[in-house]
């Protein structure tokens, strides 16, 4: 374990403080942070808890060894979203009885799954140390690990839960003080209810552990009828299968902590007897496309896939260092507008800082100590990015004149590298060049000076020098181009 470790600390959104973080167990540090719900791809919003906790678990295993940390990330393929997709695409197929909705299931989410493990790989995060998939814990288990129905048994046992009109129901009131996350009190939700709240229900902020299904909805055999989970109680059985009753840290987007994660708490500590279900809780914030709410209605809704594969976005496609980049420049707790504009500041920035790391022949051998103090208080990425500028500035201006390699470029490949960025050398789209050339020319030769010195700066920008001249045969203008270190 690093000494350094003793110097993280993290924003606690149960507390509202930042916090020096003590794990339960330094040898056994346990995160959870939920995963997608894979009825369709990906979009740039799921992308950024992804990216966001990557860099949590990069550094935590830094601090105290890869073998001591357990990050688990889940995988919901058990929802209604997911049942009318399987009927939207494979309908007839069901109709016809050559295949099963439960079939028709899996053949959805096994296509979403594997497009997200490829897209969130293009992004440069790192498998998480156990990805369960919420179909797996739904019946108590041969390895005797949490499950979903024996963890409902349990809150019905401790009286926190009751059966009423084929639907199992938490009982938000048996809880004194259900509402602490998010900080809503349960008196005030009751007032503020709409009048015709369900009326098999306790308490109009009581919610379902587990519904019955109909005959064309899948579905597993319960002491309650055929039926599937609610939503939170998955969550609250797959941390527990392999993260234990209470654990260190517990992750996801700002838009999950009311409800999802306010009653993952409650069924938790309700059903184990704890105080807490984990010490540290951690959300990512919101995120908007071009300053407005990402939407389909809009027209600004982009699927990690559709960003990385096509030119729906800004006219082209964008690397996935680029936007892993573009995400990491705001504090992972602010709000983000994900625009063009952003997507190329981020590409400029990774340019220059490959292009000094490439001055290294190697990746030196330790971390610099001013990165890992700049994530050690809550991610600061901002601050560790201005590390990274200030070594590549250091690397530029190395002469080589002295023995020795170039200290400055190894350190600033060893910390791209541990911050999920490609180290490999700089890539020159020698394609891209020539069409921005070409464009350019077309400008001088419309005597419209502006636009093509507004493409040369760009291309110096980018590191990419251009030197005009005339072809001494034909005596036309030639343009040449070199990369500038």
């Amino acid at each position: 374990m690093s000494d350094a470790s003793q110097g993280l600390r993290l924003y606690n959104t149960l507390t509202r403080t930042k916090e020096d973080f003590v794990p339960i167990d330094p040898r056994n540090v346990r995160m959870y942070v939920c995963g997608p719900t894979v009825y369709d791809f990906a979009h740039i919003g799921n992308a950024r808890p992804v990216i966001v906790f990557d860099v949590l678990f990069r550094l935590l295993r830094h601090l105290y060894g890869e073998t001591h940390v357990t990050y688990v990330r889940n995988i919901t393929d058990v929802d209604d979203k997911i049942n009318a997709r399987a009927l939207r695409d494979f309908g007839g197929e069901i109709s016809a009885g050559t295949l099963s909705l439960n079939e028709a299931i899996r053949r959805v989410t096994e296509k979403t799954a594997d497009q997200f493990h490829r897209d969130v790989a293009t992004l440069g995060c790192l498998e998480p140390t156990v990805e369960p998939r919420a179909t797996e814990f739904v019946e108590p288990r041969a390895d005797g690990k949490a499950d979903m129905i024996t963890l409902i048994q349990s809150l019905i046992g401790r009286g926190h839960a009751y059966v009423a009109a084929g639907e199992v129901l938490f009982d938000t009131a048996s809880m004194p003080d259900y509402g602490q996350l998010s900080k809503r009190n349960l008196d005030e939700q009751q007032a503020g209810a709409r009048i015709a709240v369900d009326a098999h229900k306790r308490n109009p902020g009581d919610f379902v552990l587990w519904k019955l299904s109909s005959p064309e909805e899948p579905g597993w055999q319960s002491p309650w009828g055929r039926g599937r989970p609610g939503w939170h109680i998955e969550c609250s059985a797959m941390s527990a299968a392999y993260l234990g009753e209470v654990f260190d840290i517990h992750g996801g987007g700002l838009d999950l902590i009311f409800p999802h994660h306010e009653n993952e708490i409650a069924q938790s500590r309700c059903a184990h007897g704890t105080s807490v279900m984990a010490n540290v809780w951690m959300h990512n914030g919101f995120l908007q496309v071009e300053g407005q709410k990402m939407s389909k209605s809009l027209g600004n809704f982009y699927s990690i896939h559709e960003l990385l594969e096509t030119d729906t976005f800004g006219g082209r496609k964008w690397p996935g260092d680029v936007l892993r980049l573009a995400m990491l420049m705001t504090h992972y707790r602010e709000p983000i507008d994900f625009s063009v504009r952003k997507l190329e500041e981020a590409e400029n920035t990774l340019r220059k800082w490959k292009r000094a790391a490439d001055l290294a022949l190697a990746a030196g051998s330790q971390l610099p100590v001013e990165v890992v103090e700049a994530l050690s208080d809550d991610l600061a990425t901002y601050a560790a990015f201005q590390q990274l500028t200030q070594l590549a500035g250091e690397a530029t201006d190395f002469d080589g004149s002295g023995a020795g390699e170039n200290g400055a470029a190894a350190s600033l490949k060893t910390s791209l590298a541990f911050l999920g960025f490609d180290v490999g050398a700089a890539k020159v789209d020698e394609a891209a060049i020539a069409a921005a050339i070409a464009r350019r020319l077309q400008f001088i030769a419309a005597k419209n000076w502006a636009e093509a010195d507004r493409i040369r700066d760009e291309l110096l920008a980018q590191g990419v020098q251009l030197k005009d001249g005339k072809d001494p045969v034909t005596g036309e203008r030639v343009t040449t181009w070199e990369i500038k270190r």
